[in-house]
């Protein structure tokens, strides 16, 4: 039997945002993505993101799997406005389909059938504002396009997607830079500028959604709101560009190649005209690893954060346990004591 998915105890608050990492790799983990599919997993990304209201905030399709930094928004009290409804269905849905919903609607009010206008308002908006509807949307579409692509049936994705919660700060940001550096730990380019298909790469591209995904997981919480105007004017592109460079630098042992990546020079003289502080060292040196942390730990964030996923979620955890964060192990150990972890992970853990 599936386990009951982890899902943020303040999903429905308008003050405390939910974001989650998800993760979901292909089936015997082959390499089935080239560039035909990686721009048609984007577009039916962008189509859950349109259709479900969560917003995407970065993201990393690689050649077997993939990462998504998701926020999910909680349903407004009053429900949605017909209009955002209807827009919400053209991204789904055919112009015929929202017609008639449409039609319905009208009729049933004019009739003055609240029961009917109800279920029917119900019967879409239970899918919006939520993780794995917006996962279910993305990962069924992308599925029957791609085995009608390829001449195939079955099943496309390994196993049910991960997620684990994030808190905003310096969780987010770690996270965020961790998604966008995977094609440069993959050995796949030196620059992650250089990859098309996350949003780092899009962002530098000039998207603007890509661009206020980016400022909202840099600054989510604060005023900036996540408006692409703010990836340029408010300094941000700068300061993510130095964060990740920190950690896309190559790495040397005893003058032999550990990891490729930029040459040390180079973003030596890059950071130096950014006129950086090295205020993110620890936060570079963290996500230069694959950190099993971000995919199984269940909450990523500070001790408070993780604290509160426990109280909320008390009765998943063993009944010895007293409270929720702990202490990370491994490569991100070096945000020990600023970012912890709901689960004492031991093994794999980079």
């Amino acid at each position: 039997m599936a386990q009951k998915r982890w899902i943020s105890p303040w999903k429905d608050s308008a003050d405390k945002p939910s974001v989650y990492h998800v993760i979901s790799r292909v089936v015997d983990r082959r390499f089935a993505f080239g560039p035909e599919e990686k721009e048609k997993f984007r577009m039916f990304m962008r189509m859950a993101e349109n259709f479900t209201g969560c917003r995407v905030l970065t993201y990393c399709v690689m050649s077997n799997h993939f990462h998504i930094l998701l926020e999910v928004p909680p349903m407004p009290e009053a429900g949605l406005a017909d209009e955002v409804l209807f827009d919400r269905l053209r991204a789904l849905y055919s112009k015929g389909r929202v017609a008639a919903v449409t039609e319905e609607l009208a009729d049933l009010r004019k009739r003055g059938n609240q029961v009917a206008e109800l279920a029917l308002m119900k019967s879409y908006s239970y899918r919006m504002q939520d993780l794995s509807e917006f996962m279910k949307v993305l990962l069924q579409r992308f599925s029957h396009w791609f085995n009608k692509a390829h001449d195939r049936t079955g099943r496309l994705w390994e196993q049910r997607f991960k997620s684990v919660m994030v808190e905003s700060g310096v969780a987010s940001r770690t996270m965020a830079a961790y998604i966008d550096l995977n094609p440069v730990r993959a050995g796949i380019c030196v620059d992650p500028a250089d990859y098309r298909w996350s949003g780092y790469a899009e962002a530098v591209a000039g998207g603007k959604r890509a661009r206020g995904g980016l400022v909202r997981a840099l600054k989510l919480g604060d005023d900036h709101g996540g408006t692409a105007r703010a990836w340029a004017q408010g300094g941000l592109a700068k300061e993510y560009r130095a964060l990740l460079l920190g950690a896309a630098a190559e790495v040397k042992t005893d003058g032999e190649v550990k990891r490729k990546g930029m040459k040390p020079e180079r973003v030596e003289a890059e950071l130096a005209a950014m006129e950086n502080r090295g205020s993110d060292l620890a936060i570079s040196k963290a996500i230069r690893h694959r950190v099993r942390y971000f995919t199984d730990g269940v909450a990523i964030g500070g001790r408070e954060f993780v604290d509160d996923v426990f109280k909320g979620c008390r009765e998943r955890f063993g009944a010895r346990r007293v409270d929720g964060a702990r202490r990370p192990r491994g490569a991100l150990a070096e945000l020990a004591g600023t970012v912890w972890s709901a689960r004492d992970l031991r093994s794999g853990v980079g």
